[in-house]
């Protein structure tokens, strides 16, 4: 199912920019909304899915098909599930060439473009995330996976866009820093469960850039909380 956006949080933006929403007057949020609106013009959201068996190991969960995913963390949090969907999304290539035109002639603007852009793949990602949910009626799901959070490293991002065929299907690839391109772009894996499971949630407690947090110092959170 294709994934539209016609509307952006404009409180959630605000966060991504490190400005607690209830500090934020009129002007900025001016500012703000008029980017937004710019922004939802050049919006392309593609994306792609796989379910895959999980066989937990001594270094990681291995998915079905034979890609491991290293680390502790990511097996603690997949405990109990099964299956996944791994998943990839983006924006399309318009957002990164939007964002370069406005770092050329306006860089306050560049950054509030490039804030918008964050919050637009969280959402993508959020209707995605509830459309995967609704494929597997009777299960549970712990919240989304990705790399770079925890001790999953993001040296796995090329290898789960293979699995994905991700740069045929959606034109997405990696970088040989295994940055995505499109920037705007996020690889994930959310859990299947047959049964109950712990309740997760993410949070300022549990993230692993709590303690160099800009969001926190600003005196908001990024809005996984």
């Amino acid at each position: 199912m294709p994934i539209v956006l016609t509307q952006l949080n404009t409180s959630e933006i605000l966060r991504y920019m490190g400005c607690p929403p209830e500090k934020a007057d009129d002007l900025l949020r001016a500012r703000v909304e008029e980017c937004a609106r710019e922004l939802l013009g050049v919006i392309r959201p593609r994306w792609s899915w796989r379910e895959v068996g999980l066989a937990f190991e001594e270094a990681g969960v291995r998915l079905e098909g034979g890609l491991l995913l290293p680390g502790e963390d990511l097996k603690a949090h997949l405990a109990g599930c099964g299956r996944a969907a791994v998943f990839c999304a983006t924006l399309g290539a318009e957002v990164d060439a939007l964002i370069r035109r406005a770092e050329r002639l306006d860089m306050a603007k560049a950054l509030v473009l490039d804030c918008c852009a964050s919050a637009a793949v969280e959402e993508v990602c959020d209707q995605i995330e509830e459309e995967l949910q609704g494929k597997f009626p009777g299960r549970f799901f712990p919240f989304r996976y990705s790399p770079g959070y925890g001790d999953l490293t993001l040296e796995v991002q090329g290898e789960l866009l293979a699995l994905l065929d991700a740069p045929r299907r959606v034109g997405l690839c990696a970088t040989a820093n295994h940055l995505l391109t499109p920037r705007k772009s996020v690889t994930a894996i959310l859990g299947i469960a047959a049964g109950e499971i712990e309740s997760k949630k993410r949070s300022c407690l549990g993230c692993p850039a709590q303690g160099g947090c800009q969001y926190r110092k600003a005196g908001g959170h990024c809005g996984i909380s």
